[in-house]
C-alpha cells in the first residue's frame, strides 16, 4: 500500500533540473570560498553595478560594472555583458564589451567573443575565439626590461670617455691650453 503511493508520488513529481553544462562552469579544482556562485538567468537583464563575495555565473544581460575581485566570473554562452569585468578568475563563452582585470587568469573559449583590453597575469585565448583589444600579462614586466636597459649604458660610456680623453698639451704654453675643453672644441 505505501509502495503504491511512493511511486505515484514519483511519476508525477516533476524530476529535479539539472544544471547545464556548456564547460564555462568552475572547474571542480577551482577554489571557490562560498562554494557556491550566484547565477543570472538567460531571462535576466541587470543594470547597474555588480559586487559580491561569491562566484557568479552570467547567462543573461548585465550593463555597468562587475567587481568580484576575490572570485571567478564566468559569462556562459547566452550571456551578454556591456561592462567592466574585475575578478580573481574570468571566463567567456558569451559576448563582453569591456575591459577585464584579473588578478589569475582570463580564458576566453572558442564561442566567446571579448571586445576590450585585458590585464592579467594569464590568459588563454582558445581557437575560434573572438577578440579585439590589448593585453597585458604581467604589468611588473615593463619595470624589468627598463632595468636591463642601464646595464648597456655603462658598456657605451667607457667608449665615449675613450673618445673624450685626448687631449692636445702644449709644453709652456699654458695659457692656450685653457681654451680646449674635453670635447675638443
Amino acid at each position: 500500500m505505501f509502495d503504491r503511493n511512493r511511486n505515484n508520488k514519483q511519476e508525477s513529481a516533476p524530476a529535479p533540473s539539472q544544471p547545464q553544462n556548456d564547460n564555462f562552469t568552475a572547474p571542480a579544482n577551482t577554489q571557490v570560498s562560498s562554494g557556491r556562485a550566484a547565477v543570472i538567468g538567460p531571462g535576466i537583464c541587470i543594470k547597474g553595478d555588480i559586487s559580491g563575495d561569491e562566484s557568479l555565473i552570467i547567462e543573461g544581460r548585465v550593463e555597468g560594472k562587475i567587481f568580484l575581485d576575490s572570485h571567478q566570473v564566468d559569462v556562459g554562452q547566452s550571456g551578454r555583458v556591456n561592462a567592466d569585468i574585475t575578478a580573481k578568475v574570468i571566463k567567456i563563452a558569451g559576448e563582453v564589451r569591456g575591459d577585464l582585470t584579473a588578478k589569475e587568469k582570463v580564458i576566453i573559449l572558442r564561442s566567446g567573443n571579448v571586445r576590450g583590453n585585458i590585464v592579467a597575469p594569464r590568459m588563454t585565448l582558445e581557437d575560434g575565439a573572438i577578440f579585439k583589444g590589448s593585453i597585458d600579462m604581467d604589468p611588473g614586466e615593463v619595470a624589468k626590461t627598463k632595468a636591463i636597459d642601464p646595464v648597456k649604458k655603462p658598456v657605451e660610456k667607457p667608449v665615449e670617455k675613450v673618445v673624450e680623453a685626448p687631449k692636445v698639451v702644449t709644453p709652456g704654453n699654458s695659457n692656450e691650453n685653457k681654451n680646449y675643453s674635453l670635447n675638443g672644441r
